[in-house]
């Protein structure tokens, strides 16, 4: 997207600021606007918060935490929860108290405040979709407590906007990946292909590597949260990609090519229930949000590449 044009002069609200997509929204924001960042630090590090904005050390789900947030603030971005899928696998409990239960008090805390709320929903709702591109109106399957957790985010979205007036708007990210992005066994393909090509490979692929994926860079997520934070059409659900997809094979070419790694790929079992396709129509985000993608994979991984080569956090790749 270009020349997308941030809010400005107001006090906004970052949860889950002080992580991956959170930490590139509150920089966005910086610049012309009071920006607060709730973040319990369970996976965020306080090294991710942008100067000049303030870090309320807290749970969102934590009455106390988010009424001290919230207090005076006029638009809010909902970046927090617990977003492994084997993990919500493993405590599903746990995954619903951070995604959903989270979710309702933070909207909640948006109604008392009279406060926009742009929140972050996921592709994972669909499941294993019937044909692609994904369009917002396709049927919902999700396969993992993560992904059922986020639907509910959805459907809360649209039900705060229909019951209670308040302006919401969903945007259901697929693979996000970008500067910042934590390394660890459920971080995503890229951030693990990146690291195993810098370790010297080989690069691991999960069956036969023609499973498809749409990689959306997080400077492209970030104008997308800002765009939803100025449209007219709230209590709305928005995909959030690039509309283009890639093999998870073609993926891996493509780190080495970037990387310039002599590294071998190799084929692992495949990861159950691993989807097969997965690419976004973009025709709503067009529509309501004037939302044009502008990172290539390619530019996406070199400048990620050349950024922590040289020890940068710019997320502009290239821009």
């Amino acid at each position: 997207m270009t020349d997308v044009d941030a809010p400005s002069g107001l006090t906004t609200l970052v949860t889950g600021g002080a992580g991956f997509v959170g930490s590139h929204v509150a920089d966005a924001l910086v610049a012309d606007n009071e920006v607060r960042v709730l973040d319990d630090l369970s996976t965020g590090r306080p090294g991710n918060v942008p100067d000049g904005a303030t870090l309320v050390e807290g749970d969102v789900r934590d009455p106390n935490d988010l009424g001290a947030a919230m207090e005076g603030v006029d638009l809010v971005f909902h970046e927090a929860g617990l977003v492994s899928v084997p993990d919500s696998v493993e405590r599903p409990a746990e995954s619903h108290d951070r995604n959903a239960t989270a979710t309702v008090r933070l909207l909640e805390a948006a109604r008392r405040a009279d406060a926009r709320a742009v929140l972050a929903s996921s592709v994972a709702i669909y499941g294993e979709p019937e044909s692609v591109p994904v369009a917002e109106d396709h049927p919902k399957e999700p396969a993992s407590p993560y992904a059922l957790d986020k639907l509910a985010l959805d459907h809360y979205a649209r039900l705060y906007n229909d019951l209670y007036g308040l302006e919401t708007v969903a945007l259901r990210y697929f693979n996000v990946y970008g500067p910042g992005q934590a390394s660890g066994p459920y971080s995503g393909v890229i951030r693990a292909f990146l690291d195993q090509a810098r370790s010297g490979g080989p690069l691991t692929v999960e069956g036969d590597g023609e499973q498809t994926r749409d990689f959306v860079h997080v400077s492209d997520v970030v104008d997308a949260n800002l765009a939803a934070a100025r449209t007219d059409d709230v209590g709305t659900a928005v995909n959030v990609g690039t509309g283009e997809s890639v093999t998870i094979r073609e993926l891996a070419g493509t780190v080495r090519d970037v990387t310039g790694a002599d590294v071998d790929v190799v084929h692992t079992d495949p990861r159950p229930g691993d989807l097969r396709r997965s690419r976004a129509d973009l025709s709503r985000a067009r529509e309501v949000l004037g939302y044009e993608p502008t990172v290539s994979l390619r530019d996406g991984l070199a400048a990620l590449v050349e950024s922590e080569r040289t020890g940068t956090a710019d997320a502009s790749a290239g821009r």
